[in-house]
């Protein structure tokens, strides 16, 4: 999703209501949790192998656990909603 994806989508909405996000708490009951957004960033993120998913990074920090060459090629530049 884009950046004006998100905002053409939430154009249909009650620009009152609160704003949620959702995730799988990971239980027995397979509950999906709905906590309120508290902050919207931007921010970098980089494939992590290990999660099988995107994961934030600081670039003022090293890339220790990376593969040779510049680091920083591997990296988007997104929008966070946490």
């Amino acid at each position: 999703m884009r950046v004006q994806d998100l905002i053409d989508e939430l154009k249909g909405y009650d620009p009152e209501a609160e704003v949620h996000f959702t995730y799988g708490y990971g239980d027995h009951w397979r509950t999906e949790v709905a906590p309120k957004v508290s902050e919207v960033f931007g921010g970098c993120v980089t494939w992590s192998e290990y999660h099988r998913m995107p994961k934030l990074v600081d670039l003022d920090e090293e890339f220790e656990d990376e593969e040779p060459g510049n680091p920083e090629e591997n990296v988007s530049r997104v929008v966070i909603i946490g």
